[in-house]
């Protein structure tokens, strides 16, 4: 999954080739203006996710963060709406962001993705819930319990509803073979620059990969790499490569 933000980044990796299209939480928060992290109002966030999905028809996961919501009735009304914005996906993470633990208590975790999977089944789409836990990613408790966390947490998720587990923050694949052999379910990994490639990923066992927001980051790179050159040196020669206007513009008509 090559996640994309908005409209033009969905053309473009629709264009791409691409079967299926996911977006990333940071980069539709940063793109509104609004930091990572269940900050962003949901109406907005879903505002977006429709979009897109009017947009490009190809199947579209949603990047839902926690859930857009402080308890498990919240989220099921967050699944409620991103089913009628066009998704079929979605990923929802045990990160608490703002409650003074880096993760969500399990159980309280469990109960947020039964309820996303009760509001799919209500709406009669078999909805993948895709569910994340950053375990790894916020390097949680003793790295010596850190598999055995992230191998219950996983069960407990799939237990209740959950299709698919999401762990980022790993690349060893000494770890990645020990979470494919204990979860039993599709496992995507998040991946970047240094990551193993998508065919050693696929050789481990991996189902998924996610690049997540290094494409957003990529392109504000370029951003402050072009404009420090305009200032500094009075040059262009780091926006060499860019797509032609016509083409971009193409894209929206």
């Amino acid at each position: 999954m090559a996640n994309v933000w908005d409209v033009p980044s969905a053309l473009l990796v629709a264009a791409s080739g691409a079967p299926a299209l996911a977006t990333t939480s940071a980069g539709v928060a940063w793109s509104l203006g609004v930091a990572d992290g269940d900050r962003i109002d949901r109406a907005v966030a879903i505002g977006r996710v429709g979009a897109i999905a009017d947009a490009v028809h190809l199947p579209l996961s949603a990047d839902i963060e926690g859930g857009f919501a402080t308890s498990a009735d919240g989220v099921g009304d967050t699944i409620r709406q991103v089913l009628e914005a066009g998704t079929v996906g979605v990923n929802v993470e045990d990160a608490a962001h703002h409650d003074g633990e880096p993760l969500r208590d399990p159980a309280g975790q469990a109960a947020r993705i039964a309820a996303a999977r009760a509001a799919a089944d209500a709406a009669e789409i078999p909805l993948y819930i895709n569910a994340r836990t950053d375990t790894y990613l916020l390097a949680v408790g003793p790295a010596s319990d850190r598999l055995r966390d992230t191998l219950d947490r996983a069960a407990a998720y799939l237990e209740a509803g959950a299709d698919g587990i999401f762990v980022p923050g790993v690349a060893d694949p000494t770890t990645i073979t020990s979470l494919v052999d204990g979860i039993d379910a599709p496992l995507n990994i998040l991946v970047g620059p240094g990551s193993p490639s998508v065919d050693e990923l696929a050789d481990l066992g991996v189902a998924r990969v996610s690049l997540g927001s290094a494409v957003t980051l990529a392109a504000y790179a370029l951003i402050g790499r072009g404009a420090d050159e305009l200032l500094r040196h009075g040059t262009y020669a780091s926006l060499e490569g860019g797509l032609p206007y016509s083409d971009v513009n193409a894209l929206l008509r």
